[in-house]
């Protein structure tokens, strides 16, 4: 039996969807065309988060908590803070910096006690609140305003926040798997090289997707779910009484 031809297409891709309407997925893929535009940068953010990484996995894990909850927030809020600056090109300057700096080591502080426990709280709490430190530095507001428009903006479509945050996590997180499942037959220095370079190269992706969900989020403040489900469908939103 002959198997069926499909037709190619030729043309240009469709455009991607406004903020206000865009899909997890939709969102991942710009996530990597941002790493793709500036792949320097991208890694300078990995190197931050890789060499945390690498020396936490040196302690004990009655250490490794702890450094990870004061070191771990001083070196993933600088990283945070690059990628939002690369994402919406923002000039990093100290009296700008300053504020979400601040705020995005009080909100990552719990972070690593949440995600002991499971993954998942960790990136609910992030979901939340993580969005402030993008807010701070783009929109200029203080620790205090910038943590009560994070919250703003993680509750403006939740499910959205969290979705996006879990899909790259799930998304860096098998790179790292495939990687060490390649080279589980060598020595245990090249499994930590390799494991290294991996975190290297594939944690950029959550510090950008998360920037990124900053825009989506921001878009989706004072709309409903139907009003966005209206958007995706092209409707037009109906009148207010």
């Amino acid at each position: 039996m002959a198997r069926p031809r499909y037709p190619r297409h030729s043309g240009p891709l469709p455009p991607p969807l406004p903020p206000l309407t865009r899909t997890v997925g939709q969102l991942v893929g710009e996530t990597i065309n941002a790493y793709r535009r500036r792949p320097w940068a991208a890694l300078g953010i990995g190197a931050i988060a890789a060499s945390v990484n690498l020396l936490a996995t040196e302690l004990s894990t009655s250490w490794r908590l702890a450094f990870v909850a004061v070191v771990g927030a001083l070196a993933f809020t600088a990283a945070y803070v690059l990628a939002c600056s690369v994402v919406h090109d923002v000039r990093l300057e100290p009296a700008l910096v300053r504020s979400p700096f601040v705020l995005g080591v009080l909100v990552f502080v719990p972070f690593p006690l949440l995600a002991s426990l499971y993954i998942l709280p960790g990136l609910a709490w992030l979901a939340l609140v993580g969005l402030g430190v993008p807010a701070a530095l783009v929109e200029r507001l203080g620790v205090r305003e910038g943590f009560s428009r994070g919250l703003a903006l993680g509750r403006a479509d939740y499910v959205h926040a969290l979705g996006a945050l879990a899909t790259v996590t799930i998304l860096v997180a098998l790179t790292q798997w495939v990687m060490f499942f390649l080279l589980r037959e060598y020595a245990d220095n090249t499994q930590r090289v390799a494991a290294t370079l991996t975190y290297l190269v594939a944690s950029p992706l959550v510090f950008l997707g998360a920037a990124l969900l900053y825009t989506d989020q921001a878009a989706r403040v004072g709309t409903t779910r139907e009003e966005r489900q209206r958007a995706r469908l092209g409707a037009p939103s109906q009148p207010a009484d």
